[in-house]
């Protein structure tokens, strides 16, 4: 897909769209089927994420992050609106029995691919650090002893980490 003059996709330009809806319309579709169980509110949400990338699509930056990355973070932002949508306007209003909705596989999918994409924009110190504290839930002064540091560093790497990791998901268009 080549990138506009001005710098975008050129998500523009229909035959562009037209292109990226084919590469990423399906899956999209797919997975805001499996969050919503609802086939015309999962269309919407497709609709939604494309006329949001099209209106955006001159400060998308590939280098950032991926074009499905940012589809995904914009369908995830579009389903979290609608299930808040949904709980301001219960269902027993129109006499429809509404499941409740958990935060499903795909969710936890995405959320994870983002997450990893955002580790990925870190420095090593911090993702390093992050990872193995955070995500892996192993005590400060074990890490810290691993490291070869102390652990107000460590303490300090985890700061500085979460900082620049919540500035990496901004930057992909991750509503936090």
């Amino acid at each position: 897909m080549g990138r506009s003059a001005s710098g975008g996709l050129g998500l523009t330009e229909e035959h562009a769209l037209r292109a990226v809806y084919n590469a990423h319309g399906p899956e999209l579709y797919r997975f805001a089927m499996r969050q919503l169980n609802d086939d015309g509110a999962a269309q919407d949400v497709v609709q939604e994420v494309f006329l949001r990338a099209w209106r955006a699509a001159e400060r998308f930056d590939p280098e950032v992050a991926s074009l499905r990355v940012w589809l995904f973070a914009i369908a995830r932002n579009v389903i979290v609106d609608e299930i808040r949508r949904r709980s301001v306007r219960p269902a027993s209003r129109f006499g429809l029995a509404e499941e409740p909705m958990e935060a499903g596989f795909a969710e936890r999918q995405v959320t994870t691919w983002l997450v990893e994409e955002a580790l990925r924009r870190i420095s090593l110190e911090h993702r390093v650090c992050l990872v193995e504290t955070h995500l892996r839930g192993r005590p400060y002064a074990e890490v810290a002893a691993e490291l070869g540091i102390p652990v107000g560093t460590l303490r300090t790497r985890l700061f500085y980490g979460l900082r620049a990791l919540r500035v990496a998901m901004e930057e992909m268009g991750v509503e936090l």
